[in-house]
């Protein structure tokens, strides 16, 4: 085998609990808040607002609560995972 080849092969990397936890906070707030929406469909406002205005049907609980979930997922937990790697001596988990 060539030598060049073998170092570029990565070495799998071990997943402690606490990453998973915080990859998984993401997904199970969106989770949470489509069924949130799906429980209360009276909470999200989707046809014939009656008047409604603009804040009434953009601010709504279970969009904001999916909203929150998906910049934490894309945004905040690759930070955090970087940041536990580091602590833990792993190498960057993604």
């Amino acid at each position: 085998m060539n030598a060049e080849l073998v170092s570029e092969l990565e070495v799998p990397r071990h997943v402690t609990w606490r990453s998973r936890a915080v990859t998984a906070v993401g997904p199970v707030t969106v989770l949470g808040g489509v069924i949130w929406a799906l429980v209360q469909p009276d909470r999200v406002t989707l046809l014939h607002p009656h008047g409604q205005g603009f804040w009434w049907l953009f601010v709504e609980p279970p969009l904001l609560v999916v909203l929150v979930g998906l910049v934490f997922w894309l945004v905040v937990a690759p930070a955090v995972l970087e940041d536990l790697a580091d602590v833990e001596g792993h190498a960057t988990i993604r």
